[in-house]
């Protein structure tokens, strides 16, 4: 079951989040949210941090993997998407807003896991957050635009190389690309294409319900990630898994290469066949690396 609720911020902004219950919850938590706070058998919180674009609802196809993990699903839509308030904050906000949440949900401890644009965000809760995140999962994530000695622009498809560019350039530009963009899905690998057809229909349905406002919150999800990040990927402390499909054409797979490099004491899983969307199918395995790390500390 999924639970729905907003939160509202000192300086205005609303969050809209999700949780899973579970049959250790605690409907009585101090802060009347429904959600059990950290106790001694409880399932360990993961924060799902979302693609671009998407809503952030939690990963349905991954919810039987997690309870077998002794894991729980907890996300929020990222500003601007579904009930968020836009917000055009760096990378590194999305650690602010994910302690606000946990604050809200009474959990001092928890993991992250990212997919894609939400790989960079899940990184900045592990380097700012180190007290209170137990490991992080990064997911087919880019690399920061400013990245050492990476090509950064290789590999990409034709479109995502356009896009991306055009986010480099500035607001105006983005803008005008995404208008008259069209989808292209030779963007995806056939493997991609069939899963989104299938088994992964579940990232298409949240990316459609994303767009379904227009491209606002798109654009500033873009602009975060080729702007400054705000931290440093080389000042994580907790565990890192960084896990990429070495066929993806829309993060090449040189991006997760370099992000394991400069994550101290990172495990890098390079998926030989998989694309953007077959590598998510890695993830059962990443969240029972993840259960073992939350048993360890």
């Amino acid at each position: 079951m999924v639970t729905e609720a907003d939160l509202k911020l000192p300086d205005g902004r609303t969050l809209h989040y999700y949780y899973t219950d579970t049959n250790n919850t605690d409907k009585n938590d101090t802060n009347g949210n429904g959600a059990d706070a950290d106790s001694a058998g409880a399932p360990t919180a993961v924060f799902w941090h979302h693609g671009t674009p998407n809503v952030g609802s939690p990963p349905e196809p991954l919810f039987a993997a997690a309870t077998q993990n002794g894991l729980r699903w907890v996300s929020y839509d990222r500003p601007g998407y579904g009930g968020s308030s836009p917000y055009l904050g760096s990378v590194a906000s999305a650690a602010t807003d994910v302690a606000a949440i946990a604050d809200a949900l009474g959990l001092g401890r928890f993991a992250v896991l990212g997919h894609s644009g939400g790989g960079p965000r899940s990184l900045a809760c592990g380097a700012l957050l180190p007290d209170r995140v137990l490991g992080v999962v990064s997911v087919s994530a880019p690399a920061p635009h400013d990245a050492d000695g990476l090509d950064w622009f290789a590999g990409w498809s034709k479109g995502g190389t356009a896009e991306q560019r055009a986010a480099a350039d500035g607001r105006a530009a983005l803008e005008n690309f995404l208008e008259h963009a069209e989808f292209d899905m030779d963007d995806f690998t056939p493997g991609d294409q069939a899963a989104l057809g299938g088994r992964w229909e579940w990232v298409g349905r949240v990316a459609g319900q994303a767009m379904e406002a227009g491209p606002a919150a798109m654009i500033d999800d873009l602009l975060a990630a080729a702007g400054p990040w705000g931290f440093d990927v080389a000042d994580l402390s907790v565990p890192v898994l960084i896990v990429h499909g070495d066929r993806d054409r829309m993060v090449p797979s040189a991006h997760g290469r370099w992000l394991a490099a400069r994550c101290p004491g990172a495990e890098l899983r390079i998926g030989p066949d998989d694309g953007h969307i077959t590598v998510l199918d890695h993830v059962p395995a990443a969240l029972e690396w993840l259960s073992r790390r939350v048993g360890s500390r």
